[in-house]
């Protein structure tokens, strides 16, 4: 493997746990649990070995600029219409 590969796997794992953190704040703290329930969808696209689960049986691949417009869209309407921050807030006030 690469160095190259490697990175992009690597990359592919961050995005993808950072973009599940986002859906599970969303669906415990936030106002509408289906929304995080889409969100924690959505980021599975990132996850390497889910990417090659689907291209195995379909023989199609998920292009990294779908990839890319997925991870701007889930940051865009977390943390602009979704109010991400305010959300995270939630939980370490509790304690």
């Amino acid at each position: 493997m690469n160095n190259r590969t490697l990175a992009v796997k690597l990359l592919g794992w961050i995005c993808g746990i950072l973009f599940s953190a986002i859906g599970v704040v969303n669906i415990f703290w936030g106002n509408d649990a289906l929304f995080g329930v889409f969100l924690l969808l959505l980021s599975l696209v990132h996850y390497p070995p889910l990417h090659a689960l689907f291209r195995k049986p379909t023989g199609y691949r998920v292009h990294s600029v779908v990839q890319v417009a997925l991870g701007l869209f889930i940051l865009w309407v977390s943390l602009g219409v979704g109010e991400l921050f305010n959300k995270i807030d939630l939980p370490v006030q509790s304690f």
